[in-house]
């Protein structure tokens, strides 16, 4: 817990992070360097320190130069630690492959490789993205919470972090970035650090990336679905039944010898209706729109997740259509199908003002 009052230590944070950004221009290709790698104590390093230091003060104080030859014994393992740990990390290559795009509070998946030209494999390297939002709420009123809240927040770093215990010339990790709100998702800085190998020292450095990743509306289901996945009951024979809702169901037909027993309505028979034949059919069949002002939500943000939901249906189904958002003229909407042409219209409405 700091000592200094909430005013102080938010602007120095602040402008330490400004340091660190400074130091570490944004690319989607960065090497770690003497510029943007730092190094210090770690927590079993600190009380290693405090080692040093009583061992220091006994020694001088008592003349016992056994005391001195050991205090100089770890001063020395301190300085091997330091080097090793320090260049352990250093010259490692981070690059940007892929930045997936996902739904409002779905993670981003971000696709980076890593590049080590030592001739010695690299071990216990921790990746992760710093996570700003989002995180567990500490404020607890008794100690129970607490511990529990303890537990979800280990658990999700668990999650958003990989430990890459050996690193030998190239390797590919995935890493996910968790998102909140609709539009475009500026990355945070990558982590990496390491206690390789005493655990005495702690090195690490932060990467910023230049490329951005893109979020598109929570589909948010309405009643447009329901004219594509309704029954039919014109065809129904007499006395049939059947419920509605189903995905392609189409009709009921009397049962012929010869047919499948696995579209047999058996629900029909159980209740000595006769034996009918279930018919399925694609209930879409044509071309769709997608008009935003179709749609019947009133605010701006559902009426482009009810559009999401549409796209992501249609997509699914392979069923070619077109989506109109607001201002586009009637002429420039393009028809499409697929899931390529889906994830297109996915971002169109992540980049919609």
């Amino acid at each position: 817990m700091s000592l200094l009052p909430k005013a102080f230590t938010v602007p120095a944070t602040s402008a330490l992070s400004r340091w660190f950004a400074a130091r570490a221009p944004k690319s989607d290709s960065a090497t770690l360097n003497l510029r943007n790698v730092y190094i210090f104590f770690s927590r079993e390093g600190m009380l290693y320190a405090v080692l040093l230091i009583i061992t220091f003060i006994a020694g001088i104080n008592y003349g016992n130069n056994l005391v001195l030859g050991l205090c100089f014994y770890l001063v020395s393992v301190w300085l091997i630690s330091f080097h090793v740990t320090f260049a352990h990390i250093s010259g490692l290559k981070v690059q940007l492959i892929k930045v997936t795009m996902a739904e409002a509070g779905a993670p981003v998946w971000v696709t980076l490789q890593l590049i080590s030209e030592s001739r010695q494999p690299r071990r216990q390297l921790l990746f992760s993205f710093e996570q700003t939002d989002g995180k567990v709420n500490s404020k607890a009123n008794n100690k129970t919470d607490k511990k529990a809240n303890k537990k979800i927040k280990n658990s999700a770093s668990a999650q958003e972090s990989i430990l890459v215990t050996r690193l030998q010339a190239e390797q590919v990790i995935r890493l996910p970035v968790q998102t909140h709100s609709r539009g475009q998702l500026t990355l945070p800085r990558l982590i990496i650090k390491t206690v390789y190998p005493l655990g005495i020292m702690r090195a690490w450095s932060y990467v910023y990336f230049a490329r951005s990743a893109w979020v598109y509306p929570k589909p948010e289901a309405f009643d447009w679905q329901a004219q594509y996945a309704v029954a039919s009951q014109e065809d129904l024979p007499s006395g049939g039944q059947t419920r509605q809702g189903q995905d392609d169901f189409e009709r009921l037909d009397n049962y012929i010898e010869g047919e499948s027993l696995a579209r047999v309505s058996w629900g029909h028979v159980a209740r000595g209706q006769g034996m009918f034949t279930k018919h399925f059919a694609d209930p879409i069949s044509h071309e769709q729109t997608l008009d935003y002002a179709d749609m019947p939500a009133a605010h701006h943000e559902q009426k482009l997740a009810q559009l999401a939901y549409g796209v992501v249906t249609l997509g699914e189904l392979g069923v070619p259509f077109n989506m109109r958002l607001a201002g586009d003229a009637p002429s420039a909407a393009t028809m499409g199908d697929g899931n390529g042409f889906a994830q297109a219209c996915l971002l169109r409405l992540a980049k919609a003002p």
